[in-house]
């Protein structure tokens, strides 16, 4: 496959902009919330929502819905993008996919999100942990569809078919970035081995919707944004989610720019047009942010997704 490859331009030199108006936080700490964040105590699981700092915990928490985070909470990478702690893990818990299909069995879920830390200690990335999770959710809720957000795991197939061999109903893995921004902003991992594992994955499990995310802010153009869209669905992603980068603490990324609310808008539609099944595009949008629409949306379209010409 040929992917287009663009000459590196500096970042642009501009003062930093305050945070607008429209990044707002709603919090709602009632009962669901309390509900939840003791129950992750008391299972010693992790979620996303809290070692990402994720904008949307107390929306999400407070509607009884949370993305479980596997494999410990430190990541063997330093992306520079993200507020997940990092160094060598010593982490490594078979039981943990039992405990995340009780609690997902607790609280009741309809859709259940898991993703992980990336494991580049271990031979499979993880990938087993992945699978056990899976099957161990179906068995304790056989109605709740479950999706996973892996990493790349080095580009090892083995470790990807170990995965879909388990067929979750949505398989996600984000290229966060545009190709140009990729290497500054993520660690290890690979514009066009992102899109690779996303070609392999469709290839696997054909009927399985794939789905991606771009987070904005960080330094791209707009054409090279539109240029992401297309390399996604010319390796058949069917879901896209588009975000506004916030920068975690002083020491990540600078916040290049604030895209307005009628951009995202604008992105939307771009990405309906060029076929995705589901676009979610907002200032606060997270890869997981509304999952649970995304999966009935995705599949009530998948007959109508085809690769582009």
């Amino acid at each position: 496959m040929n992917y287009k490859r663009r000459k590196v331009r500096p970042l642009s030199k501009q003062a930093k902009e305050p945070k607008p108006d429209w990044i707002r936080i709603k919090l709602t700490t009632g009962e669901n919330y309390q509900d939840i964040k003791n129950m992750m105590r008391s299972k010693t699981l992790h979620t996303v929502c809290e070692e990402a700092r994720c904008p949307n915990i107390y929306e999400c928490w407070a509607n009884r819905t949370a993305t479980f985070m596997i494999l410990g909470d430190i990541c063997t990478r330093a992306c520079r993008f993200c507020a997940v702690n990092t160094g060598m893990p010593t982490e490594l818990d078979l039981q943990e996919p039992e405990r995340v299909a009780e609690a997902a069995e607790n609280m009741n879920l309809k859709h259940c999100v898991v993703t992980s830390v990336a494991r580049d200690d271990l031979k499979d990335g993880g990938a087993q942990i992945f699978a056990g999770s899976i099957h161990a959710i179906r068995r304790r809720l056989p109605l709740c569809s479950v999706e996973v957000l892996i990493p790349d795991f080095l580009g090892d197939t083995e470790s990807l078919k170990i995965v879909m061999d388990a067929k979750p109903d949505i398989l996600n893995h984000n290229i966060e970035t545009v190709e140009r921004m990729s290497d500054r902003v993520r660690a290890k991992a690979k514009y066009r081995r992102s899109l690779e594992l996303l070609k392999k994955a469709k290839e696997m499990q054909p009927e399985i919707p794939t789905k991606s995310s771009i987070m904005l802010g960080v330094g791209e153009e707009w054409d090279e944004i539109l240029q992401a869209m297309d390399d996604l669905r010319e390796v058949n992603v069917d879901i896209l989610t588009i975000g506004q980068y916030l920068q975690p603490s002083p020491k990540h990324l600078d916040v290049e720019k604030y895209y307005r609310p009628e951009e995202f808008v604008k992105l939307k539609e771009e990405g309906l047009k060029r076929g995705f099944s589901h676009v979610e595009s907002g200032p606060l949008v997270r890869s997981s942010y509304h999952a649970h629409e995304q999966v009935k949306s995705a599949k009530s379209n998948q007959k109508g997704i085809h690769t582009p010409a």
